[in-house]
């Protein structure tokens, strides 16, 4: 028996999906297959395979280091994977074993931009067919799991900021590498400071087409290209999309913007505030509502004259509040990620929510009747692990409908409404995680313990270096 048989890892629907994606490959006479699974940063990890070997791998899997799983975001190790235990106190993941990727048929896709190569999203699994704990794609399921054991699907919306600019230097001396490397010299597609002026938009359209193309091409479910305020900054909003679907959508987007604006002699990246003269932080704002999965109506809707939203979104709404802090490891994972947070700046510092309003934490979106009631969180950053941000919010939310929470009032002056401030620092998100039992529950001790050590590697190795800010405050001075 194949490795996915053996321990029953595929649905019907992926069995028929491994069915369709033989005959694709085929037919249009692939030669080479991504296999790629999303690590705790959200970056795709994988191997690529000669179509012969990744014909016999959807089935039988395929091998990866266990220590794809230990690395931060300089893609160091931070586990001592060769004591005992690997760091992990679990004996599958010392000496940099092996685990096994098993292809997840239904995310096939054949790439626009690499025409004789597939790529397929693979999920983790140990020798004996466990999933590996640290699996961020599988955690999200189970909370799904959870959320459908409740009579509920999650649907979730994205609208996602990035700078796109022309690649000057990449930077590919030997002296240029290390880890992490040199970043890359750019210059701008267009200077910024006209918020959805079409003359802005008309001068990064070369570059924004050619994205486009390849992004519907790729079976993404895009709803618009839009020119940001700042230089060289953009926005895609995606359709919304139900369980699994919107996460993975967000982690094949990333990559594949990535890959296509290199191609084409640009930079693209989804750091939040890159260290260049002018530019404007980027977020990633989520909408988020559940589905009845009795009679498929949006259960966030209200059916009450006088209200915004339904009594369980008010509930849930409480819920994202009540935990706020805490989550901001999952929807804000990088140190850059925080100098975002600040007041008048169409970015939230608090934790608050607010009916049509740009400046709060929770923007709340729809009315009586209308099907399209949401929740917009906005404190999330484009460089978020979406399988982490998206599951910290259904979380959240249900242990606000468990406690039947009501929210506090709503904010119309977002940055005077005293409110519990969100953390200036991921420093402050880590003790925030560390003092809100909560998640350490919902997630497992194991699990947060796992992120935190990482995320606590990059704090550390950020503190170490000296900044231009302390050598022009101290140099002279002292």
């Amino acid at each position: 028996m194949s490795f996915v048989d053996r321990h029953g890892l595929w649905s019907a629907e992926q069995k028929e999906a491994a069915q369709r994606l033989r005959r694709i490959a085929e037919e249009q006479k692939l030669e080479t297959i991504r296999l790629s699974f999303a690590d705790q940063h959200g970056i795709l990890r994988g191997k690529t395979l000669v179509a012969p070997e990744a014909m016999a791998s959807l089935e039988g899997g395929c091998s990866i280091t266990t220590t794809m799983l230990a690395k931060d975001t300089a893609h160091k190790t931070v586990f001592p994977v060769f004591t005992a235990g690997g760091g992990f106190g679990m004996k599958e993941m010392e000496g940099a074993a092996d685990a096994v990727m098993v292809p997840d048929p239904t995310t096939f896709r054949v790439l626009p931009w690499s025409p004789t190569s597939g790529w397929v999203l693979c999920d983790v699994h140990f020798a004996d067919g466990r999933p590996v704990p640290f699996s961020t794609r599988q955690l999200y399921r189970s909370v799904l799991n959870r959320l459908g054991e409740r009579g509920y699907d999650f649907v979730a919306g994205l609208e996602v900021e990035f700078h796109l600019f022309k690649l000057e230097d990449a930077h590919l001396a030997p002296e240029d590498a290390g880890q992490p490397g040199r970043p890359p010299s750019v210059s701008l597609l267009s200077h910024g400071y006209q918020y959805l002026t079409e003359q802005r938009y008309d001068q990064m359209a070369p570059a924004l087409d050619i994205i486009r193309r390849d992004v519907i091409a790729l079976g993404l479910p895009l709803r618009s290209v839009e020119v940001e305020f700042g230089p060289s900054q953009c926005e895609f909003t995606f359709a919304p999309k139900t369980g699994i679907e919107p996460a993975d959508n967000m982690v094949l987007f990333r990559s594949a913007v990535k890959q296509i604006a290199r191609r084409h002699g640009y930079h693209a990246t989804f750091m939040c505030r890159p260290k260049l003269p002018n530019l404007f932080a980027s977020g990633w704002h989520l909408h988020q509502s559940l589905v009845s999965r009795a009679d498929g109506d949006n259960a966030f809707m209200a059916t009450d004259g006088n209200e915004v939203m339904s009594p369980l979104a008010r509930n849930y709404l409480a819920g994202l509040l009540a935990h706020a802090r805490a989550s901001t490891v999952f929807t804000t994972p990088t140190i850059n990620g925080y100098k975002r947070y600040r007041s008048y700046s169409l970015a939230p510092d608090r934790a608050i929510w607010g009916r049509d309003n740009r400046g709060v934490m929770i923007r709340v979106l729809g009315g009586v009747g209308d099907p399209a009631t949401r929740l917009e969180n906005r404190v999330g950053e484009p460089a978020a692990n979406p399988y982490l941000y998206m599951a910290s919010q259904i979380l959240s939310g249900l242990d606000g409908v468990d406690r039947k929470l009501d929210p506090p009032l709503s904010a119309d002056t977002p940055y005077e409404t005293g409110a519990d401030a969100l953390p200036k620092s991921l420093r402050e998100a880590v003790f925030a995680l560390n003092d809100d039992p909560f998640f350490r529950q919902a997630l497992g001790k194991e699990f947060v313990d796992y992120y935190v050590h990482i995320k606590n590697a990059e704090i550390e190795r950020f503190q170490a270096e000296v900044s231009d800010w302390e050598h022009r405050e101290y140099f002279e001075m002292f």
